[in-house]
């Protein structure tokens, strides 16, 4: 039998940008059946009474690092307890699928900081089509996955520095075709991560054609925020504009001091790109400080190759001291053109050293000043301590441009958030919350419905669902029940780890994921494949 809900007596924001009403929303089974102004008597098999709060469509995730953890610690408290129903994974060119045995070891090790290597873990897919079978109906929140261009790199050429040839990029685009046929929805690239890093604009051209004939998109983590973030963004539009692919811009962004007051020029891109008939999108997470792995700031010439050579190049002296000119002297191409401040690097992890968790008390700066060494040369050290797996948290961002960005029509949020680590970044667990407490409570930078929009039906129109995104009749029952009064994150960068309070209740396809705050411990997410696009 199916059961109905009935939420009754709430405030209803439905997604599309329309002033909140009061009103109720009726569920039966999986979907949204009736939405009513609350005059009418509707019987339900259960009532539930939500005045004083206002509900929702479930907040879509834009940019995620869930790929294994959303299996590993399925419960995903981080997540529902931000009123999160769906994620897009796969991102920044580096997942788990497609793999071979050789690409698999390899990238288990080389992203231990994003998502760990859980001891025992089942690793019982190679292919997309496997990998989304492995999660469709087994996690709590909604799926779509990103085909990484590193990925399909890795496994015809290794993580050799050089263009593709003919060939290469041929066997390429049949890997991300495969990939396409069995539920990517788009591509993903890492242009600052081995390694797609090597790739050049004609590459990944070709490579979205392929995702173009299938009305995916594509979603750069593109080639530099720092020294040329003008022109990382510029090369983005000439692919999109080339390919005739749809352009997502992964964590949107102009961080640094070298962009202050450039931000009108990049604007000014994106709206003249939408003028001209581009279809363009953009996320981001409302936070001075990103948070990525320590390896991927160095030099891309040091990263070539197998890990086992990049630990020997750790090693030897001379190579070392090039290293540390790259990130103090000269600038590293993993650091985004630029030499590395220390005073704005903080250690998140040191898995498998536990004698140097007394590193992530203080900025690396302050710790190597403590053991004697340069910052550059105790960031090598850790590398070599933790098998290039400590990640760090990066204090880059500028206030103002996070403000305006998030006030573009085409903006999403995506957390960008690694859910492992010993701290990880509070975005992980607090995005969602902190955009309604801070930037709709309390600095008024958006409307509350103006923010759900671009939390809710902004990003479903990115993945082109018809069916999420917005409370109406038919569409799928992905909610969230909160208090727009008292909703706060609650997430620091000391203490990580804390649910927000004010998120009441969540469903996932008709099925309370989170209840009274709390965990229902149900798995009721499904996969979004390329099935349910149009």
């Amino acid at each position: 039998m199916t059961t109905s809900i009935l939420f009754s007596g709430g405030t209803i924001v439905d997604g599309r940008g329309t002033p909140p009403r009061r009103g109720d929303v009726l569920v039966q089974g999986d979907k949204i059946t009736r939405v009513t102004d609350g005059a009418e008597a509707i019987s339900a098999d259960r009532v539930i009474d939500i005045s004083g709060l206002t509900i929702a469509p479930g907040f879509i995730d834009m940019h995620t690092h869930s790929d294994l953890q959303i299996l590993c610690n399925p419960d995903h408290t981080a997540k529902l307890s931000q009123g999160v129903t769906t994620e897009v994974l796969g991102q920044d060119g580096l997942s788990y699928a497609p793999v071979n045995d050789a690409t698999l070891a390899e990238l288990r090790s080389q992203l231990k900081g994003w998502n760990d290597d859980p001891p025992g873990f089942d690793w019982n897919w190679r292919s997309v089509g496997e990998y989304l079978a492995r999660l469709d109906g087994r996690t709590a929140t909604n799926c779509a996955y990103l085909v990484p261009h590193g990925n399909l790199r890795m496994m015809v050429m290794g993580n050799a520095d050089r263009l593709a040839t003919p060939d290469e990029l041929e066997e390429m685009k049949a890997l991300l075709r495969q990939a396409m046929e069995e539920g990517g929805v788009g591509l993903s690239t890492g242009l600052t991560y081995v390694p797609a890093m090597y790739s050049d604009t004609d590459e990944l051209v070709a490579l979205c054609e392929v995702v173009a004939e299938y009305g995916g998109f594509y979603c750069p983590h593109h080639r530099n925020y720092g020294a040329d973030a003008m022109g990382g963004y510029r090369e983005c539009f000439e692919i999109a504009r080339r390919a005739g692919v749809a352009l997502h811009l992964a964590h949107c962004h102009l961080s640094f001091d070298c962009n202050r007051g450039k931000l009108p020029a990049l604007i000014s891109m994106i709206d003249t790109a939408i003028a001209e008939g581009v279809d363009v999108s953009f996320d981001s997470y409302p936070y001075l400080a990103g948070m990525t792995t320590l390896l991927s700031q160095l030099p891309s010439w040091a990263l070539e190759g197998s890990g086992d050579e990049q630990l020997a190049r750790l090693r030897d002296p001379a190579t070392r001291a090039r290293i540390i000119d790259a990130l103090d002297v000269s600038g590293s191409d993993g650091h985004q053109g630029l030499t590395v401040n220390w005073h704005g690097v903080h250690i998140a992890g040191v898995p498998g050293a536990p004698e140097l968790e007394w590193l992530m008390e203080d900025n690396l700066a302050a710790c190597a000043a403590k053991v004697g060494k340069q910052p550059a040369e105790l960031a090598l050290d850790i590398l070599l301590a933790t098998d290039r797996a400590a990640p760090c948290v990066f204090f880059i961002g500028i206030e103002a441009h996070i403000r305006e960005l998030m006030q573009h029509p085409v903006h999403t949020v995506g957390s960008d958030g690694i859910l492992v680590g010993d701290r990880p970044h509070p975005r992980s667990w607090g995005t969602f919350p902190r955009m309604l407490e801070t930037y709709v409570r309390n600095e008024k930078v958006l409307t509350l419905s103006e923010c759900i929009r671009h939390m809710t039906s902004s990003a479903a129109r990115r993945l082109r669902l018809t069916d999420r995104g917005a409370i109406e009749e038919g569409m799928l029952a992905d909610l969230v029940v909160f208090n727009p009064e008292t909703v706060s994150e609650k997430s620091t960068y000391a203490d990580p780890r804390q649910s927000a309070t004010g998120i009441e209740h969540v469903m996932v396809n008709g099925i309370f994921a989170l209840w009274e705050g709390k965990v229902s411990g149900e798995r009721s997410g499904r996969v979004i494949r390329l099935g349910n696009l149009n």
